[in-house]
């Protein structure tokens, strides 16, 4: 078993684990903490992984090739290049952040930790995967576990939350496998390996191109969230648990952006360049409607995932620039933003739940003068508000200013914008 490999099934092995365990107070702790080890491994491996990396060759890295499904052409396929080793480190570093929040967790230790190691791997599959068929069985992965995870585990209206999350992200995983089917079915040759697919579609008509990029678009913008696909977001975030929040906000929103980046720009070159302008206004309409909408929140929780459709659209601003002269700039600066992202607003996730556990709520208006009682914890919460309004000198800034100046020298007629 290659690296890859075992940074994504080691967690799959931890939560089979949990299946052993008696439910009792032994038990529960022994969960807790073979919980932290399995999710520790990967964390450890991408730490390896990312100081063995070679970051002058643009080639995929790590690969791992194996037939799987001979009749389909299907292979278990895996590597990374510099597009996912981020999302890699980031979602297993957010992990063992997450699974250490969870330690407060006393109902049904077991199943939570069960289903927190299984969408971990789902997250580290899909960003490891090179084969579209291998990539969308770890999507659906994903599916199940934050279903039940929000749905046992979280607020007063867990289940009004996670039955709208399931039906959305399963709406869009349908456009996603129409998309996948109608590329496989395309193409002269039956494949679902992502560089030959991009490679079949370059005499693929542009009406085709069209509908294939949009069907795929759909299912990624659900999870992004891109306007007007945003809606399941803020109260998912209000109700689930606070680890899940984390992973949500920090990894799970990144497979949207991801998805578009690894497939639909690179497959459907012609279509990208065509969606460039409907996907810039997209961008503005989250950055603007998102930030006018944490504005108006009393609960932080709330507040905060109004902010998360902010930021992705920044995501979006960067990733409209892959046709202009500041491609690499924006592609730099939408990779930056997913890091950034994950890491701030994970970080405001766990701060606002360390109120919540003491306070049992989250209305701003309860809060007045709290820095005078907490002055440790207000000066942690003033640096990480600060990184996520983009303030200059953190990493919040940076990725942001990438993202917003990369599209800037682009003239507004639709001349001049091709693939360098």
């Amino acid at each position: 078993m290659g690296l890859l490999s075992l940074i994504v099934f080691v967690p799959l092995i931890g939560a089979l684990s949990m299946l052993f365990l008696k439910d009792d107070a032994r038990g529960r702790d022994s969960a807790r903490w073979l919980a932290t080890a399995f999710s520790a491994v990967p964390l450890v491996l991408s730490g390896w992984l990312y100081f063995d990396f070679d970051t002058a060759s643009p080639a995929m890295q790590y690969l791992e090739k194996l037939r799987w499904i001979p009749a389909f052409n299907i292979h278990y396929s895996v590597g990374v290049d510099g597009l996912s080793l981020p999302l890699v480190i980031l979602t297993a570093l957010l992990s063992f952040v997450a699974v250490v929040a969870s330690f407060g967790i006393e109902h049904r230790v077991r199943e939570y930790f069960f289903w927190f190691l299984a969408l971990e791997c789902g997250m580290l599959g899909v960003f490891v995967a090179q084969d579209f068929f291998l990539f969308y069985v770890f999507w659906e992965v994903t599916l199940v576990p934050m279903y039940f995870l929000i749905g046992i585990w979280g607020g007063p209206k867990k289940e009004y939350a996670a039955i709208k999350f399931f039906l959305y992200t399963l709406a869009g995983s349908v456009f996603l496998l129409l998309g996948m089917l109608a590329l496989y079915f395309a193409g002269e040759i039956r494949t679902f390996d992502f560089v030959e697919l991009a490679q079949q579609s370059r005499g693929m008509a542009m009406g085709m191109q069209i509908l294939i990029f949009l069907a795929l678009y759909v299912g990624f913008a659900v999870k992004i969230p891109a306007f007007p696909f945003h809606t399941w977001l803020p109260l998912a975030h209000v109700e689930a648990p606070t680890a899940v929040s984390v992973i949500l906000a920090g990894v799970l929103l990144k497979m949207g952006v991801y998805g578009l980046l690894r497939v639909s720009f690179p497959i459907l070159p012609q279509a990208t360049q065509w969606f460039i302008y409907p996907m810039t206004v997209i961008a503005f309409i989250n950055i603007v409607y998102g930030a006018f909408c944490a504005m108006a929140q009393k609960d932080m929780k709330r507040m905060v995932a109004y902010s998360s459709i902010n930021h992705m659209g920044y995501c979006l601003l960067g990733m409209a620039a892959l046709t202009g002269v500041n491609a690499a700039a924006g592609l730099s600066g939408a990779v930056l933003q997913m890091v950034t992202h994950g890491i701030i607003t994970g970080s405001l996730f766990l701060l606002v739940g360390v109120l919540y556990d003491r306070a049992h709520t989250r209305d701003i208006d309860q809060f007045g003068g709290l820095g005078a009682k907490l002055p440790v914890y207000t000066g942690i919460m003033t640096v990480q508000v600060m990184a996520s309004l983009g303030l200059p000198g953190l990493a919040g800034f940076v990725s942001e200013f990438l993202c917003s100046s990369a599209p800037s020298d682009r003239r507004l007629c639709g001349c001049g914008w091709r693939f360098r």
